[in-house]
């Protein structure tokens, strides 16, 4: 059991005694927090072990809860605003609690319904939780190489391509002439490192080096493009590379077998998703 209670973090807490408004969990360090009625249940019992979150409520003070939020302390998430003050928006984390985005931690103007990419803080003033658009990632990724797989967050998009969050820590971008399917701000991914660069940054794409495109992600691309694109058999093979992302001759193959699934149609001068 951790030593003292970690805001915004799971923590495993003792029942320690039982009170009207809920019960009461101790930490090793013997700083106790209330578990309101609305989450105990009739198997809890006193000395008993609980993995809790741990906020505070609208009077600082610490409150558990046995719910999982959307995002924890130093993580990201793709969070939507459920209101807006004049000293900043409050964001839905999954708590009874919404979760301030003060003002001096936005980056731009949004409005009630709008979602964007957050992490999860302490305000050092006020030692409350909130939200922030302002972070900073690790731009120098260690410990990952070229090809590894790794978790993303897409999280804003640029000339060159969409920047992203590397395994919660990291920055990286994908280039726009390496996307082959829809991507969107707030997409969570499975990708792959393609390049660490002398600077440190990292290249990202969005399947493994070497891979052939699957058949069901060009079918997505067809999809994406209102289903159909003016491609055939006899497309030049800097075309197919440049919105497939794979060799004429792997194009050829997919497409025959998608024809033979009876899952595409193939015009004089166009593919068309039937």
């Amino acid at each position: 059991m951790d030593k003292s209670i970690q805001v915004g973090k799971i923590n495993n807490l003792k029942i320690n005694r039982v009170s009207e408004p809920g019960i009461y969990l101790i930490s090793e360090d013997e700083t106790e927090v209330l578990l309101p009625n609305a989450y105990v249940t009739k198997e809890m019992q006193i000395d008993q072990d609980l993995e809790v979150f741990i906020y505070t409520d609208s009077e600082d003070r610490l409150v558990a809860t046995t719910l999982k939020p959307y995002v924890y302390l130093d993580e990201f998430a793709f969070l939507e605003i459920v209101d807006v003050a004049k000293f900043g928006y409050f964001v839905d984390i999954g708590l009874p609690k919404d979760i301030l985005v003060p003002k001096n931690r936005q980056k731009g103007i949004f409005h009630e319904g709008s979602r964007i990419v957050l992490q999860l803080q302490i305000d050092e003033k006020t030692d409350r939780l909130i939200a922030s658009q302002k972070f900073e990632l690790d731009k120098n990724v260690v410990g990952l190489k070229r090809n590894d797989e790794v978790d993303i967050l897409v999280y804003s998009k640029t000339p060159l391509g969409f920047k992203v969050i590397i395994n919660n820590k990291f920055e990286g971008l994908i280039f726009h002439n390496e996307i082959f399917s829809k991507i969107s701000i707030g997409d969570r991914k499975k990708a792959y490192i393609k390049n660490i660069r002398p600077d440190g940054k990292a290249d990202i794409v969005l399947q493994k080096i070497g891979e052939k495109v699957k058949n069901d992600t060009v079918l997505e691309i067809l999809e994406d493009n209102g289903g159909k694109l003016n491609f055939t058999y006899k497309s030049s093979a800097e075309d197919i590379n440049e919105v497939f992302g794979i060799s004429k001759k792997s194009f050829k193959a997919t497409l025959t077998k998608l024809l033979a699934e009876d899952k595409i149609i193939l015009d004089e001068d166009s593919i068309r998703v039937k």
